[in-house]
């Protein structure tokens, strides 16, 4: 059925349906129960909902229902560029099933146990999706009268909390793998912190795929400022002992120590190559445009929805959801 303009005057259910060109009953199924269907069907009903500014008395739905209709997205740093398509990726996925994202900032470590008191309450939200990896088994022992909590990007060891992630091991080990094949034979490391999980899984990755190559690891945690004290670090060495190539587990910290060494007269990729991960928007426009491992962002913020939103209506889920990264090939990484 071909899809209509938006109709004139109060929008109903059945207007959303004739846009969409499904049936009403199809409509409702994708704003209670997204998961039961086909992900074309509930993007062109998302699309319908967005284009005729169709309005569901949620306060009434949700009070008949005992729910808050809202999601919890809590990010340990919004100012990092990373986290926008995860968000986009959720926000559209829970506006399809008729739940609102709300983000909140674990900010330090300090915090985060304060934070995560504060949104583990039926009353606060529906569900909790935590990108953060540094909280404990402790706080996030589950109990019947809390929210459901799904695991995002980062996981923390010893719970049982489903899990949405990339498959990190794989991409450190792709990273190597490449720079490899270029002909490096000292390869620079710049990591996360060391208790993170994200460098734990990516390091092991890029030693199981180093071989006989050597690698040299600089301290990091994944920041602009932490490339450039690695570029600092780099530049101290002697010139026969500076590694040929720099994979740095962030793009940021990657874009920061190219910046750094250019700064200093050196040529990327020519007297280095480097690399980084995540692909960020900007990773594309540099100039060298940035080698990097792309995470599939919006699709991991939609399979954590779609994880969390099953769990809210107490359907079973599985315990780790793992997305494959991808190599993207450009100008600042070239042969040894």
């Amino acid at each position: 059925m071909q899809r209509q303009n938006p109709p004139q005057g109060r929008i109903r259910l059945s207007d959303v349906a004739r846009m969409a060109g499904v049936s009403t009953s199809t409509v409702s199924r994708v704003l209670s129960n997204p998961d039961l269907v086909a992900e074309t069907t509930r993007e062109a009903v998302a699309q319908a909902v967005q284009a005729s500014g169709y309005r569901m008395n949620r306060a009434a739905q949700n009070l008949r229902m005992g729910r808050t209709g809202a999601v919890v997205a809590l990010v340990p740093n919004l100012g990092n560029p990373f986290f926008a398509k995860i968000l986009e990726g959720m926000g559209r996925e829970l506006a399809a099933a008729g739940y609102d994202l709300l983000v909140a900032d674990t900010l330090d470590r300090a915090s985060l146990g304060t934070t995560l008191q504060r949104f583990l309450d039926p009353s606060r939200a529906d569900g909790i999706i935590l990108l953060d990896g540094r909280a404990s088994p402790a706080q996030l022992a589950p109990a019947p009268e809390l929210p459901p909590v799904v695991l995002a990007c980062e996981w923390v060891e010893g719970t049982a909390l489903p899990c949405v992630m990339l498959d990190n091991h794989m991409g450190g080990g792709l990273a190597v793998a490449h720079l490899r094949d270029l002909g490096h034979c000292h390869i620079g490391i710049i990591g996360g912190p060391p208790a993170n999980v994200l460098h734990q899984a990516r390091l092991a990755g890029a030693q199981a795929a180093a071989g006989d190559a050597r690698l040299t690891l600089f301290e990091g945690d994944f920041s602009l400022h932490a490339g450039q004290a690695a570029a600092k670090s780099w530049l101290a060495l002697p010139a026969a002992d500076r590694p040929g190539a720099v994979f740095a587990f962030s793009d940021e910290m990657a874009c920061a120590f190219i910046a750094d060494l250019m700064r200093a007269g050196l040529d990327v990729p020519g007297e280095v190559s480097v690399m980084g991960f995540d692909d960020i928007e900007l990773a594309s426009h540099l100039m060298p445009a940035l080698t990097t491992i792309r995470q599939p962002k919006r699709d991991l913020g939609r399979k954590a929805a779609q994880v969390v939103l099953a769990a809210i209506a107490g359907r079973p889920v599985a315990p780790v959801t793992r997305l494959e990264p991808r190599l993207m090939p450009r100008d600042s990484t070239a042969a040894a």
